[in-house]
């Protein structure tokens, strides 16, 4: 989902996927991690998961990376992807090795149990420690800036928001991404969800991107969960993603 969305890297079309935005935003055991509900103290979350996307004229993504996200007091949340990328243009061989580094910290500062709304902040920074001469990176440190808010009812759970990109280097713009997920509980063991997407430009001769994500999460036990969502762009240049994902959650599962 969105938050299934974008990633910095400068061979994706953050969307979905830069890892699944949105469905890392807000995240938890039914959506990855960009949604503003933080987890609890002393709560942890170990993604193992791949990547895929196929633009115009380049197949890139993860094989694998790995995320994880640890609450280390109430409301307070750290993050970090590690991932080990490949990059395969047309007519030319594939390239693969570690790529840049995401960490974040994500901070809940509205939580209204009452009307199950929650509003919070995850600001990301991706370390340039992929090569981008091949490219595995951008080459340069990246910063977003969002805001995410998350309503629940019934089997139903919204939630979305955006933020502002730092994108330096030679060629590349700042710019503005936004997304919103809607998700059901089908059952115990399934949630389904769908996400929309849009983002400005990120470079000079780019084109802004709009585009869509379908996702499915399954909880096999209270602790292990399997994660899977796939989309392509409306308006843009990317053809397709797939994201898969085994999730183990550890720790405590209750608020402080």
């Amino acid at each position: 989902m969105l938050i299934w969305a974008s990633h910095g890297k400068k061979y994706r079309n953050k969307f979905i996927f830069p890892y699944n935005l949105l469905w890392r935003v807000l995240g938890g055991a039914t959506v990855p991690h960009r949604r503003p509900g933080a987890c609890c103290q002393y709560h942890g979350e170990l993604y193992i998961a791949t990547q895929y996307e196929k633009g115009k004229d380049v197949i890139s993504g993860t094989a694998p990376h790995i995320e994880l996200n640890y609450g280390i007091v109430p409301n307070v949340m750290l993050h970090l992807i590690a991932p080990y990328d490949f990059n395969k243009p047309d007519g030319a061989s594939t390239q693969h090795g570690y790529g840049d580094t995401e960490i974040g910290v994500k901070y809940r500062f509205i939580n209204d149990e009452d009307t199950h709304f929650m509003v919070g902040a995850f600001p990301l920074v991706e370390l340039p420690t992929g090569d981008s001469d091949k490219p595995l990176g951008a080459g340069h440190t990246l910063y977003f800036i969002p805001l995410w808010f998350q309503k629940s009812w019934g089997p139903w759970q919204s939630y979305g928001g955006g933020g502002f990109w730092r994108n330096p280097g030679s060629g590349n713009k700042d710019y503005w991404f936004f997304g919103w997920h809607v998700q059901r509980d089908i059952s115990k063991t399934l949630v389904l969800g769908v996400e929309l997407f849009s983002q400005t430009k990120t470079t000079e001769d780019g084109k802004n991107q709009t585009g869509f994500t379908l996702g499915a999460i399954m909880n096999l036990t209270d602790d292990h969960h399997l994660l899977f969502s796939s989309g392509r762009d409306i308006q843009g240049e990317n053809r397709f993603s797939a994201y898969l994902a085994y999730q183990y959650t550890f720790g405590s599962h209750k608020e402080e």
